[in-house]
């Protein structure tokens, strides 16, 4: 089919790319993404996703749209609101048969958008990667691999490598996950739970181009109690086991004291001991009054039915067609 008509119709590829505060690694990223990009034979478009950017992220990418517009838009969020709802915002946004979401420091590289792509094409309508060597600190390495076992064993989610963001859509994916209203949605989770056919493969990872992670260890620890909490109901039922046993201890250890004191007469030695196996009942208390307000918040944010997001301009032409670059060029 000639290019002018396919340029008309619905792209073979949309490409969503949040960013915040990316003015280093911009520049760097569109060097490499687009003959990625072109060299794949495909019609496609990228959407990027400025989340509420304080450089000049904004800046460059009004410039890029300029230079770019039969291939790029960019949606320009009011206020930061997590990497997660700014790809929510770009998947109302998409057009492609298929959708890959790639982050902007180039730790992912462009060029494995192709085996992304491939493994749709073979049958798959979820595609997760693995990082294969990763270049990021060992504490982030031990953090990522710990809290990935905790929630496998709390959730049905299986993700091996929830960090990587190089990920591939099928149509009828995005659609589903564009009828969520989780208030924190995490992404790939909700992918895994739409998908038939969910797969993983592995691909390269490279140490990150410029500026520095958005995600620190308190950020990491938060994401995983909010996949938790928003897809398991787990970590309620093990306070409620935990409860009985505890319930359950505390009578027979009641009873124990109450042989002692019988048999020994009055005891002053177990005071302390008292008091810590009070204080650890007091902890668990108050641990499992935080899993329940967890819980609540949740509900709480849900019911208030406010907006997740604010799209405060769309850069880029409303007759925006995707970009043929390689049938143009032939």
């Amino acid at each position: 089919m000639p290019c002018w008509q396919r340029l008309r119709m619905q792209p073979d590829l949309s490409v969503v790319i949040p960013l915040f505060n990316e003015e280093q690694s911009l520049p760097l990223l569109v060097r490499r993404l687009f003959p990625a990009l072109d060299a794949l034979g495909r019609s496609y478009e990228v959407v990027f996703v400025d989340d509420g950017s304080s450089d000049r992220t904004v800046e460059q990418l009004q410039l890029l749209v300029e230079a770019r517009s039969r291939a790029v838009r960019a949606i320009l969020l009011a206020h930061n609101v997590g990497q997660h709802l700014a790809i929510m915002a770009a998947f109302k946004q998409v057009r492609g048969r298929s959708v890959v979401t790639l982050d902007a420091d180039l730790q992912n590289p462009p060029e494995e958008i192709g085996a992304v792509l491939q493994a749709l094409e073979d049958g798959a309508d979820y595609v997760g990667t693995i990082r294969g060597i990763r270049q990021d600190d060992w504490w982030r390495r031990t953090a990522s691999r710990l809290l990935n076992r905790i929630r496998e064993h709390t959730t049905r989610i299986r993700i091996t490598d929830q960090g990587c963001m190089l990920r591939g859509f099928d149509r009828h994916v995005v659609d589903s996950i564009n009828r969520c209203r989780d208030v924190t949605p995490f992404v790939p989770a909700l992918a895994y739970v739409f998908a038939r056919r969910p797969v993983e493969i592995k691909v390269s990872h490279e140490p990150r181009a410029a500026g520095k992670s958005k995600y620190s260890l308190l950020r990491l620890i938060r994401l995983n109690f909010d996949l938790m909490t928003g897809y398991s109901l787990v970590p309620l039922q093990l306070f409620s086991v935990s409860g009985i046993a505890i319930a359950i201890g505390s009578i027979f250890f009641v009873i124990y004291l109450a042989i002692r004191r019988l048999v020994l007469g009055p005891e002053v030695e177990g005071v302390f001991t008292l008091f810590g196996i009070a204080f650890f009942l007091l902890g668990c208390v108050l641990f499992g009054i935080g899993i329940v307000g967890e819980y609540v918040g949740r509900i709480f944010e849900q019911t208030q039915n406010r907006p997740r997001y604010v799209v405060a301009h769309i850069l880029g032409d409303s007759q925006f067609v995707p970009s043929c670059q390689k049938e143009i060029s032939a």
